[in-house]
């Protein structure tokens, strides 16, 4: 699903206009987005929760000459289902 069929769906079921689902849905996803970037973490009761999970540095390899190289910290978004949301997957 795309978010301007995810915004299709949130307009039928709510009744609102197609353009204000997409802001709705385009609104919920950058506050998602500027909490994690801030540290922080987005808990959605019933689906889950998004949060900022750290990488440490580490060494690889390039594919394709086999060389070592240093492959730097970076942060991930994570996300972990709720166990309602997975017991609506796995019934």
């Amino acid at each position: 699903m795309t978010k301007n069929e995810l915004a299709e769906v949130v307009a039928s079921k709510t009744g609102i206009s197609g353009s204000q689902a997409r802001q709705a849905v385009e609104a919920v996803i950058e506050s998602v987005s500027d909490e994690l970037a801030s540290g922080g973490e987005v808990s959605l009761a019933g689906f889950g929760k998004f949060s900022v999970s750290q990488r440490a540095a580490r060494q690889g390899r390039n594919p394709s000459t086999g060389e070592t190289i240093q492959i730097g910290a970076s942060k991930a978004a994570k996300f972990s289902a709720a166990s309602a949301l997975k017991k609506r997957l796995n019934p």
